[in-house]
């Protein structure tokens, strides 16, 4: 199970997330620093005991936006370790996203966390720590392969393109997002946000390629910030001029020039 920390300036924020780790079955235990230099006296010593010590922690859960040494500062401290714990961001800002993932962060989580998003960054930390405690097995031999190759050199089989799914990575972790999951993606100056039904994830990829790549499996561009996939499209809605669709439970807005082109293709498609 994980062992976390949780570092927020703001005590209640704090409390509310202890709260919802410690309920997380796969969170073994969770405690609290109330910046980020004690933070990082508290990850120094669960280095020192090393990842099986009685003190070690798994992933840090980090606020941005502290005083002092604030929340990307201390994850661009962690990358200078050699073993250092998974990070998490959870905060209020969305503009820090393509910097938290440059750093390697398993997770973006927004504020006011809700249960079942904060659960989905547990699952993805301890996907992310169960893969390094096995790839640590394997190195130390501890794990032996087996099959008509055991004892050769691991090979890493090469697949052409796979035009279903999209690699995403996950605190150094790759994984492949099924398109046909996809229901909008978001512009995020070179990057985009490939939003599903039970999570997001950043690539590094502009959204004007995924347009091009995706137009001949539904998806069209409303906005300039915005790719929607019109199979997930809801409803289109008229408001005083405006025009909307709703894509799950999220309203996203339709700019002008591209309005009659999405009306079009939602009639067609009915």
């Amino acid at each position: 199970m994980l062992r976390a920390l949780a570092v927020d300036d703001e005590r209640p924020s704090l409390e509310e997330l202890l709260y919802l780790l410690n309920a997380d079955p796969r969170v073994g235990s969770a405690e609290g620093a109330a910046d980020a230099t004690g933070a990082l006296r508290r990850i120094n010593r669960a280095l020192e005991c090393g990842p099986d010590g009685p003190e070690a922690i798994d992933v840090v859960f980090l606020d941005i936006n502290m005083p002092g040494l604030d929340g990307l500062d201390l994850a661009r401290l962690l990358t200078g370790f050699a073993h250092p714990p998974l990070v998490v961001f959870v905060t209020a800002h969305e503009d820090f996203a393509v910097q938290a993932f440059d750093l390697k962060a398993v997770d973006y989580v927004l504020k006011p966390v809700r249960r079942e998003r904060l659960a989905e960054a547990v699952r993805r930390a301890a996907d992310v720590r169960a893969a390094d405690v096995r790839a640590a097995d394997v190195r130390a031999g501890s794990v032996r392969p087996t099959g008509p190759h055991a004892g050769a050199a691991p090979r890493i089989p090469v697949h052409a393109p796979d035009p279903d799914h999209i690699p995403v990575e996950l605190g150094g972790v790759t994984r492949f997002v099924a398109v046909a999951d996809i229901t909008h993606v978001e512009a995020q100056g070179d990057y985009a946000r490939l939003h599903t039904a039970r999570g997001s994830h950043l690539v590094r990829i502009p959204l004007s390629a995924l347009e091009e790549r995706w137009r001949a499996r539904g998806f069209v561009r409303i906005h300039r910030r915005h790719l929607v996939a019109l199979r997930h499209v809801g409803e289109l809605r008229l408001d005083a001029g405006t025009v909307s669709v709703m894509v799950g439970a999220e309203e996203l807005q339709v700019s002008r020039r591209h309005a009659r082109e999405l009306r079009d293709l939602l009639m067609r498609r009915a």
